[in-house]
């Protein structure tokens, strides 16, 4: 069934894209190599790679010493990946969360994206206050499906990724993320994801759903943002948790047409967020 997309939330997306000073270019501050595409999950076995090499052939990493990278790297390394392994929030590592979100409150996207959150009576204008909401929504943690015991958060899942029964690999959509742990040699690229529906990935576009393992499970089909600073990305799925009420919407911005699933978990916290490419737009 086609989803109209979401109008008023189109142009707030393109704002956040347009005002994204921190975005990589694709072929000048990183390259990605696409190969092949990924076999059927079911039949997952070595012959099945489609994907001989990495898929960053190349990341200019200059970029990770501005500020709001920098703070985002610095919190990938406080999870325990397992599911029903209760995360232990350290003192420091709660103060690595603060100095994230009081880094990105800072940039164009966020300001923008909050700008709009206050006008429709959705987040309070204080900063402070703010920075709250922020915090609840993403580093509070909660427990998953079989866990009694508090072992996510919706920033451990969509940006750091997570395992299940030590063979699934569940969230994990960031690609600072992905390039970072495919260096250290804890990811293996499968070939990029394509159905009937879905457009030919390129590698000069943001958006990818691709296949890959990490440690010893699986992502069968992930979908990812490619190069865009970890502030436009915290900024959109704020944005789409806060003011849609489904748990899909459809956007329009720049050269593409994206479904961002979103799905809230006790109407308090990110269950799980990660866009899906619909079309590329024709831009004449």
């Amino acid at each position: 069934m086609m989803v109209e997309s979401d109008r008023e939330l189109s142009t707030m997306v393109q704002e956040l894209w347009d005002n994204d000073v921190n975005r990589l270019q694709p072929g000048k501050d990183y390259r990605i190599s696409l190969q092949g595409k990924a076999g059927d999950v079911m039949a997952l076995n070595d012959d099945n790679d489609g994907a001989g090499y990495p898929l960053f052939t190349f990341v200019d990493e200059n970029i990770f010493k501005k500020e709001t990278f920098l703070a985002f790297i610095s919190l990938l390394d406080n999870y325990v990946s397992d599911t029903g392994e209760p995360e232990i929030v350290t003192p420091e590592e709660e103060a690595e969360n603060h100095k994230f979100l009081d880094s990105i409150v800072q940039t164009p996207t966020m300001k923008i994206a909050h700008e709009y959150l206050v006008e429709k009576h959705l987040s309070p204008k204080n900063e402070k206050d703010f920075k709250q909401q922020l915090y609840r929504i993403w580093f509070e943690l909660y427990a998953r499906r079989g866990s009694s015991k508090p072992d996510s958060s919706g920033f451990e899942h969509v940006f750091v990724g997570e395992t299940r029964g030590g063979h699934t690999v569940i969230g994990f959509h960031n690609w600072i993320q992905l390039y970072l742990q495919e260096k250290l040699g804890h990811i293996d690229y499968k070939g990029y994801s394509v159905n009937a529906n879905s457009p030919q990935p390129d590698e000069n576009k943001h958006i990818l759903a691709l296949q890959f393992s990490w440690k010893n499970g699986i992502k069968p089909k992930g979908s990812i943002f490619i190069g865009v600073s970890p502030e436009f990305e915290f900024a959109l799925y704020t944005l789409c948790f806060l003011s849609s009420p489904n748990e899909r919407v459809r956007v329009q911005f720049s050269l593409y047409e994206v479904e961002i699933v979103c799905h809230h978990y006790n109407q308090k916290h990110i269950g799980t967020t990660y866009p899906m490419l619909v079309k590329y737009q024709n831009l004449h």
